[in-house]
Order: C-alpha cells, then sequence, then structure tokens
C-alpha cells in the first residue's frame, strides 16, 4: 500500500482523502468512502495498524485555526498526541 503519512515502526498512518475516495449516496447526498478506500483501511486496521483519515470536506473551507484543531484531533485518533 502508499500512504499519504505513515510511521511503520509504530504501524500509524494519517491518510488525505481527496473527493476520488467518496462516492455521494443517492437519498442523502452524503459522502460514502469507496470501496476500495475501505478495504484497503480495514486491511490495515487487520494488519495491527492505526489508521485517520481526513477527508476533503472535513478540510475545505476551514480556517488555520480550525485545520490544526483537525490535525491534532486526528493524530489523537491514532495515538500520536494524548
Amino acid at each position: 500500500f502508499s500512504l499519504d503519512l505513515a510511521d511503520p515502526a509504530a504501524k500509524r498512518a494519517i491518510e488525505v482523502d481527496g473527493p476520488s475516495h467518496y462516492l455521494r449516496d443517492a437519498s442523502s447526498g452524503e459522502h460514502v468512502v469507496n470501496g476500495s478506500t475501505r478495504i484497503k483501511a480495514r486491511l490495515l486496521r487487520a494488519y495491527g495498524w492505526s489508521l485517520a483519515n481526513v477527508a476533503f470536506f472535513e478540510w475545505d473551507g476551514k480556517t488555520e485555526s480550525e485545520r490544526r484543531q483537525l490535525l491534532r484531533d486526528k493524530l489523537a485518533e491514532i495515538g500520536v498526541l494524548s
């Protein structure tokens, strides 16, 4: 697999997911993770990796301060920050 940011020794990674990683739910209009992205995440977790995803729609339109907080939260998800 290729990973956007990874610490292989600790088995931790962050993926930055653009629009190509998502489909639109026809009834709700919500973004839904596509199959290949879902399988990649499932396999990484099965191999003991901690994985956090930063979705484009979580990032776009945010202030610098909001983006920093988002990154802090994502790093905390995978145990890099407490």
